[in-house]
């Protein structure tokens, strides 16, 4: 991919994926996004938000449409940026149409390769985009769009058959694999199914070239796809950070898709001008190097182009990036694939003095997931119980080896949902777009970083799942207090004689009936810690809880996060679960009843160990 300059501002960006959504409630206004404004139908060099209509109209028959005016122009950040209106109408490209290229596109492949026909059993076809492995056991999948592969009548496990069956109805004979993961929804149109009875290549078909890294485009950029029905197509990147609304049908209805457009390249127009058609839906968009050769870097993973009374031509493709987070993906499987079942969780004798986990209370345990009979789900040098109704941990327990810690690159690994526990029961990507909310590590990432290099990797994986994850603000490990909240465990190994370098580590959020709900989801605006370890042979337990401003979310100016050491017992009535009876009597600090007669920390010398 090309990098450059385009005048593509973080702050116009924001604006988009922030108030895009207000402007999509207008039933006339199908998609909001960034391009060059248009000038008597050829693009100029000024950047404007643009606006695609179903239907453009004089000012005084926008009521009769049930619209209103667009701005002229929209102030972002005390600057106003023009605005553009461009009268477009979008549709996904799955529909069946004429055939236009050669049949090996539409006929059982063995090796299976990107660029052929695909689809759900009950779907007519659309395109492998690319083969891709899951992020965590290396299992191979090929990538396509949810309403290829899943569609308003699927269901995760059911078959998927290439071709698709509008290219070959038996489907006995064709079964590729099953679905396996899906979604609709701003972070895409995306799905991907297994390979189990066919052999695979990730070279793509007819391009000659297999995808090696995910880019994100840019205004100017070139790319080629190749897809089941128009086969190798040329585009030209213009707009960016869009947000589409589409209607999918019946028990679908209309979806906001992020996504960018893309235009016919001039310098390589498309057989009956077609950049994209029906069953197109699912390729790769790869982007274009500067001599005009095909690159390795995935620019996109199409999924619509115009409706048929468009008077443009135009394909739209998901960004890659959002996809393969939100399918928990990549392009090489690990070098060594993990197995869950090795796993061996929070040690309860880490410390050497016996610890457990807290021990959930009647109406905590009856809104806990469940895994194998069990509340307690465990990852490599953690466990936590997850709530069903919160989609959080009500605590995760975690151990630090100070004197076994290794350094490991977090860089290309990404935050995933945990198959083995239900997707409704956690909190995704979709809560943490276009806002200040980071997605905030539980058990701290780093402190899992131990053991044997192998061990030490694994975790450093294992701590992106959801489970692990609360949305917090996004200074909250480093505010005003000197990042104190984030620096307790680091502190007590540093100020504390500690035996072995070792510490246990349980922490959570605080549940409350009035936390306020955002995107769906209920914020959590306290969490608390409970730092256990040994000195002198002594167990010693110290708990602290931190309050945030949520309020002001969207907002620049928030209060302080304020720190307090409080006892266990006021966790436990806090969260609604017990500490183990040990860690309760390892408890011996002495603190006011009422937070409003303590001072909040003001630095880690402050803490009581």
């Amino acid at each position: 991919m090309v990098k450059k300059k385009n005048g593509v501002t973080a702050s116009l960006r924001r604006f988009v994926r922030t108030k895009g959504a207000d402007y999509l409630r207008d039933p006339n206004v199908s998609s909001i996004g960034i391009g060059y404004k248009v000038a008597d139908g050829k693009p100029t060099d000024e950047i404007a938000i643009q606006f695609t209509v179903r239907q453009k109209a004089e000012p005084e028959a926008l009521r009769a449409l049930g619209t209103a005016l667009l701005p002229g122009t929209i102030e972002v950040d005390g600057v106003p940026v023009p605005t553009d209106v461009l009268q477009r109408d979008y549709r996904v490209d799955f529909h069946v149409v004429e055939e236009t290229v050669s049949d090996v596109r539409k006929t059982r492949v063995d090796p299976v390769v990107p660029g052929v026909s695909v689809g759900h059993v009950r779907i007519s076809a659309g395109t492998v985009g690319c083969v891709v492995h899951d992020r965590v056991d290396g299992t191979p999948y090929v990538l396509s769009n949810w309403h290829v592969l899943h569609g308003p009548s699927g269901a995760i496990g059911e078959d998927v058959v290439q071709p698709g069956v509008h290219d070959d109805n038996r489907t006995d004979r064709n079964r590729l694999g099953r679905l396996v993961r899906s979604h609709l929804g701003a972070a895409g149109d995306c799905a991907i199914a297994t390979i189990e009875d066919r052999r695979f290549e990730s070279e793509i078909l007819d391009l000659g070239v297999r995808i090696d890294e995910l880019g994100e485009p840019e205004l100017g950029d070139k790319v080629v796809k190749s897809g089941r029905t128009t086969g190798v197509t040329h585009g030209v990147v213009r707009r960016v950070d869009t947000l589409v609304k589409i209607d999918y049908g019946p028990g679908v209805g209309p979806r906001q898709i992020g996504c960018f457009e893309i235009g016919p390249d001039p310098a390589r127009p498309a057989a009956g001008g077609e950049i994209s058609m029906g069953g197109d839906s699912g390729s790769a968009w790869v982007f274009k190097a500067a001599n005009g050769r095909t690159g390795r870097t995935m620019a996109g993973l199409h999924f619509a182009g115009e409706a048929g009374d468009s008077p443009d031509e135009h394909a739209l493709a998901c960004l890659p990036g959002s996809v393969f987070e939100k399918l928990g993906i990549t392009l090489r499987p690990p070098r060594e694939p993990q197995t869950r079942a090795a796993l061996v969780g929070f040690d309860e004798n880490f410390l050497g003095t016996p610890v457990g986990v807290p021990e959930l209370g009647e109406a905590t345990r009856a809104d806990a997931v469940e895994l194998n009979g069990s509340v307690v789900i465990d990852y490599t040098h953690f466990s936590l119980a997850q709530s069903k109704s919160r989609r959080f941990a009500f605590w995760v327990a975690w151990n630090i080896d100070g004197g076994d810690l290794k350094s490991v690159n977090r860089t290309g690994i990404p935050f995933v949902l945990d198959r083995r526990v239900p997707a409704e029961f956690q909190v995704g990507d979709e809560l943490y777009r276009g806002n200040r909310l980071d997605r905030g590590h539980l058990a701290r990432r780093a402190d899992l970083l131990w053991g044997p290099k192998a061990v030490a990797e694994r975790a450093n994986v294992d701590s992106f799942f959801f489970t692990n994850i609360t949305p917090q603000m996004d200074d909250f490990n480093q505010s005003m207090r000197q990042g104190l909240w984030g620096r307790l465990e680091d502190a007590v190994l540093s100020d504390a004689d500690v035996d072995d370098l070792r510490v246990s580590v349980y922490g959570g959020p605080v549940f409350q009936s009035d936390d306020r709900v955002f995107r769906g989801v209920a914020l959590p605006r306290e969490y608390w810690k409970v730092i256990a370890f040994v000195s002198a042979g002594t167990l010693t337990a110290r708990a602290f809880v931190l309050t945030q401003n949520l309020n002001q979310l969207e907002s620049l100016d928030l209060d302080e996060f304020r720190v307090f050491q409080v006892r266990l017992d006021e966790v436990e009535r806090r969260c609604g679960f017990t500490f183990p009876a040990a860690l309760r009597a390892a408890d011996t600090l002495v603190v006011p009843e009422s937070l409003d007669e303590r001072a909040p920390l003001e630095a880690l010398t402050d803490i009581q160990w």
